[in-house]
């Protein structure tokens, strides 16, 4: 079984610039258990425990996806969290760029894959990069450090720093400590009708990832 979900991978440039915004953070809630930048991407659908049957599957519904998109250009946004004020869950940055563009090529995986036997996500897809999951309560006075930090300014807190997406992925994560272990399965190019990169068990170069994000 094969625990899979399908993403935008992250260029260097966008990675630097979340670890400088994760470094700001950090500083100011240093109890915080923040994401490592290298193993950050832009999740557009989490499968579950796939079996070799539905991962191909899933693999064919990516294919055709891609091949329905065009490249685009997203940008890191401004901050958010999950939850609420006094107990927030999730730090996130958001995104900007053509998102019109991205919210269509999440929206055609999401048709491929209920196409191919995949439960449709109930909840509408909020494009983000997860920044912190937070476990337990912060203290009041790093909690009120942090929501001034997360609601300063965009200019502030992203620099329009951004990326061209030219694929998509089907990765693997493996659950483990410290951190998860991500690996890429195959790529597939928007717009193009035969072009596939395969990793790992496929044949190939393996590329693994840590990070303590959970897809």
């Amino acid at each position: 079984m094969t625990r899979t979900f399908i993403a935008v991978e992250l260029d260097a440039a966008v990675r630097a610039e979340l670890e400088r915004l994760i470094g700001r953070l950090r500083r100011v809630a240093p109890g915080v258990r923040w994401s490592d930048p290298s193993g950050l991407h832009l999740t557009l659908a989490f499968l579950g425990e796939l079996d070799d049957e539905r991962l191909m599957a899933a693999r064919e519904a990516t294919a055709t996806a891609a091949r329905l998109g065009q490249p685009f250009h997203i940008a890191i946004g401004k901050l958010g969290y999950f939850g609420p004020a006094w107990a927030p869950r999730v730090v996130w940055a958001g995104l900007g760029g053509e998102t019109a563009k991205l919210l269509a090529i999440q929206g055609a995986l999401a048709r491929e894959l209920e196409r191919h036997g995949f439960a449709r996500e109930e909840r509408p897809f909020a494009p983000h990069l997860t920044l912190a999951r937070l476990k337990e309560r912060l203290a009041p006075q790093m909690l009120e450090t942090l929501m001034r930090a997360i609601a300063a300014p965009e200019r502030e807190t992203a620099r329009g720093v951004g990326m061209r997406v030219e694929r998509l992925s089907v990765m693997k994560s493996e659950l483990a400590r410290p951190a998860a272990i991500y690996t890429c399965l195959a790529e597939y190019a928007l717009g193009k009708k035969t072009e596939e990169s395969k990793h790992g068990e496929n044949g190939g170069n393996e590329e693994e990832r840590n990070s303590p994000e959970e897809a």
